[in-house]
């Protein structure tokens, strides 16, 4: 995620693709209500994270000319639900996600690429 684990601004979210947890895009800011809800779920990393502190804005938003490093506030992984717009640039969306809540009851691993999101071929 970006900004404090207690006040959120925008979630990094990924899936599990080819056995390793990757980033495949990121939020729109969400709503207050929805950054409270979201940080009461959000806890330090317990291990080593599968992510760096810190990542080029090009792995966040394909499209995003900025290459500048973004940091990353590290935490647990927390499986969330999204609205996510289909357009899918082989390994991450093409535009922001919209935080819908969070899903404590799930694994990262219970979480399946989406029908029709196929992965680029290598």
């Amino acid at each position: 995620m970006i900004g404090p684990i207690t006040q959120p601004s925008e979630v990094v979210a990924g899936l599990i693709l080819e056995g390793e947890l990757r980033i495949v895009g990121r939020s729109t800011p969400p709503k207050t209500p929805d950054v409270r809800d979201l940080a009461r779920w959000l806890q330090p990393p317990t291990g080593q994270h599968p992510w760096p502190a810190s990542v080029k804005g090009t792995t966040l938003d394909r499209f995003n000319r900025d290459k500048e490093p973004v940091a990353l506030t590290l935490v647990d992984p927390l499986v969330v639900e999204v609205s996510a717009d289909t357009a899918w640039s082989s390994r991450s969306f093409r535009h922001p996600l919209r935080l819908l809540r969070a899903r404590p009851e799930l694994s990262p691993t219970d979480i399946i690429l989406p029908e029709g999101l196929k992965l680029a071929e290598q």
